[in-house]
């Protein structure tokens, strides 16, 4: 195996962990920094299934919190509910994303000018919604109502283009319905559990036949990489955005965008 191909494996694992559940997009930096890295994967399916470390970080994190809800499922309407809830929040993503499959992978996630543009676009409109004087009714993910979670569901369908980010468009949709800033990036770590599995699981039956034994190592490397990385920003993000809001994500998806802009115009 190329020296060259782990080094690759290991960066884009670490930006994986670093990007997943902050609102500028893993995918577009884990695609931009592998198409000037030359980095390949058959199928694009290294930036979806290193994804499997960053979902094991987020259940560690939380398992006490899910062990709970699961044991009060039996006899607690509020758990029951918040179940749900999530569950109607990922099903528009669920639908959209199955159907859509190949064409996200094969148009959009090979088109880096569209996910620069996007990610630009995207850090204005996070930091317009930041500034906004919204008062909030929303304070605590156990309170969300089912209607609720089915339209921040509905713009979580907007990640389906790179760029976009996954936790940007539903942290921008509870914000703008009336969520405080630290729940609507708490639901969208709980949304994250079944939409990034669901999107693992697809994404690794629909390429089985292209992933090799030295693919498997290279993704077992960026797989560590994004789970320890992901550890460290899911046990500290909450807290940052209480007392910081997003502009700072807002204005590195600006950065970024820009920066892969004046790359690929320079060297394509």
């Amino acid at each position: 195996m190329p020296e060259q191909s782990i080094i690759s494996a290991l960066v884009l694992g670490i930006i994986e962990g670093l990007t997943e559940f902050i609102p500028v997009s893993s995918t577009a930096h884990v695609l931009l920094a592998g198409h000037f890295l030359g980095f390949e994967s058959p199928g694009n399916t290294f930036a979806v299934l290193i994804q499997l470390g960053a979902i094991l970080a987020i259940l560690l994190v939380y398992f006490r919190k899910l062990w709970e809800i699961a044991m009060a499922l039996p006899t607690s309407g509020k758990a029951r509910r918040f179940v749900l809830t999530v569950l109607l929040a990922f099903l528009p993503a669920a639908v959209i994303g199955a159907l859509a499959h190949d064409f996200i992978k094969t148009i959009l996630f090979e088109t880096p000018m569209l996910i620069c543009i996007v990610l630009i676009l995207g850090g204005f409109v996070l930091l317009a919604v930041d500034r906004m004087a919204i008062r909030p009714k929303y304070t605590d993910i156990m309170d969300y109502p089912p209607s609720l979670a089915f339209k921040i569901g509905l713009f979580q369908c907007l990640a389906m283009v790179p760029g976009t980010s996954r936790s940007g468009a539903t942290i921008v949709g509870s914000l703008l319905m009336g969520t405080d800033k630290r729940s609507a990036a708490e639901f969208s770590f709980f949304l994250a559990m079944p939409t990034m599995l669901g999107a693992f699981t697809l994404d690794l039956y629909k390429n089985r036949d292209l992933i090799r034994f030295d693919d498997g190592i290279v993704i077992a490397i960026g797989f560590i990489a994004a789970f320890v990385m992901a550890l460290v920003v899911v046990r500290s993000l909450l807290d940052f955005v209480s007392s910081r809001g997003y502009a700072p994500f807002a204005w590195w998806r600006i950065a970024v965008g820009t920066a892969g802009l004046v790359g690929l115009l320079i060297f394509g």
